[in-house]
């Protein structure tokens, strides 16, 4: 089974395409994509300082460009993972009428760090700390879908 998986953050030019990044490697045969809630960096590639951080780890970013979460996503995706409680808040608002489509909290694939949500790095600028607690919960997510 392939899975399609949506990572949501903000908007989409740290958080979730580093997400999306690092889940890739880890499960190329998933299909991934990210996306953010606000449409203000639509068609921008990565945040400079998240794609050096993201690429001295051995993961390439470039390819990336910010698009805006859509309504349509629930049916695109069979789950969909916001960064923080007003992701989760702004994607649930979209969401349709009878449309059951998981929208989960990605930190919930990292228990054992304690995060309850991916701090956004342009603010704390710890890219890799955020880049660690990323990879927690991409790995708690591939063991979490069977791999």
């Amino acid at each position: 089974m392939t899975h399609r998986i949506l990572f949501v953050c903000l908007g989409n030019i740290r958080r979730s395409p580093a997400a999306e990044g690092v889940f890739r490697v880890l499960m190329p045969d998933a299909q991934t994509d990210s996306a953010g809630t606000g449409d203000w960096h639509v068609g921008e590639p990565p945040y400079g300082p998240m794609q050096v951080a993201a690429q001295a780890r051995g993961i390439d970013l470039s390819d990336l460009r910010a698009r805006q979460f859509t309504a349509a996503d629930f049916t695109r995706f069979d789950l969909i993972l916001g960064m923080d409680m007003q992701n989760i808040a702004d994607i649930e608002a979209l969401r349709p009428a009878g449309n059951a489509t998981p929208v989960r909290l990605f930190t919930e694939f990292a228990p054992e760090t304690g995060a309850t949500h991916v701090p956004d790095p342009y603010y704390t600028r710890d890219f890799d700390g955020a880049l660690d607690l990323i990879r927690a919960a991409a790995a708690g997510l591939r063991k979490h879908l069977g791999h």
